[in-house]
């Protein structure tokens, strides 16, 4: 959304010493003022990390204006990362292979193996939808999508998680993201299942875009409480 309003994905540019984090902000909504028509529902990155407004900049800062997430590379992740405890989390511009992963995780202790996967639907709310496009901050999303998984595995009785999501293009019908839990009972990975999925789609800097015969638009979702509590008073 915010790419399409200012005719740009990423800059870079030099302010004076002492500039804010939304003295960026506020840079380039001097040059595109509709941007202040959607600063009230975007929040603030500086490298990699949801930051308040009121951060001082330094050197080299990577800042980033984050829309409400919505819930091509040769190789087949884009980003991701194994943890030692045998977690994995992954960014993908290839289909999702929801077996392998599960086999990837299981391990001889594990009884039990919850597999969430997210499709393309044909429709919202009555509209018929042709196909999705899902971009991403590609950098901070894995960071997020690790943390939320290590912080899952540390709640719940698990053996193991997954989390791997596409980008790119999706036709009717295909995965978007698919979550695997394992673990030595069903309950605790069926929990872990939907909390992990919840999470993301409130956390990750993912977005939508979805098109239909007539148009399309970038799907408007919703920040986690504890993102916009982060951020400045606007």
């Amino acid at each position: 959304m915010l790419k399409d309003i200012t005719g740009r994905a990423e800059e870079l540019v030099e302010l004076p010493e002492g500039s804010r984090v939304d003295g960026v902000f506020e840079h380039y909504a001097a040059q595109f003022p509709r941007l202040r028509d959607v600063k009230a529902s975007v929040v603030f990155a500086r490298n990699h990390q949801f930051s308040p407004g009121s951060t001082l900049l330094t050197e080299g800062d990577e800042i980033a204006f984050l829309p409400p997430v919505s819930g091509g590379s040769g190789a087949i992740f884009t980003q991701h990362i194994t943890e030692d405890a045998g977690h994995f989390f992954a960014l993908t511009r290839h289909p999702i292979d929801s077996a392998s992963l599960s086999r990837q995780i299981v391990s001889g202790s594990d009884g039990a193996i919850v597999v969430f996967e997210g499709v393309v639907r044909d429709n919202t709310k009555g509209r018929s939808t042709q196909f999705l496009d899902y971009e991403c901050y590609e950098a901070m999303a894995i960071q997020t999508i690790a943390a939320i998984g290590r912080e899952i595995a540390g709640s719940y009785a698990i053996g193991r998680i997954a989390m791997v999501h596409r980008l790119g293009r999706m036709a009717i019908g295909e995965g978007s993201v698919v979550i695997v839990v394992t673990a030595p009972h069903r309950r605790p990975a069926f929990e872990a299942s939907l909390e992990a999925i919840d999470r993301l789609k409130r956390l990750v800097p993912i977005w939508k875009k979805e098109y239909f015969a007539d148009g399309e638009v970038w799907v408007e979702g919703e920040w986690d409480q504890s993102v916009l509590q982060s951020a400045p008073p606007r």
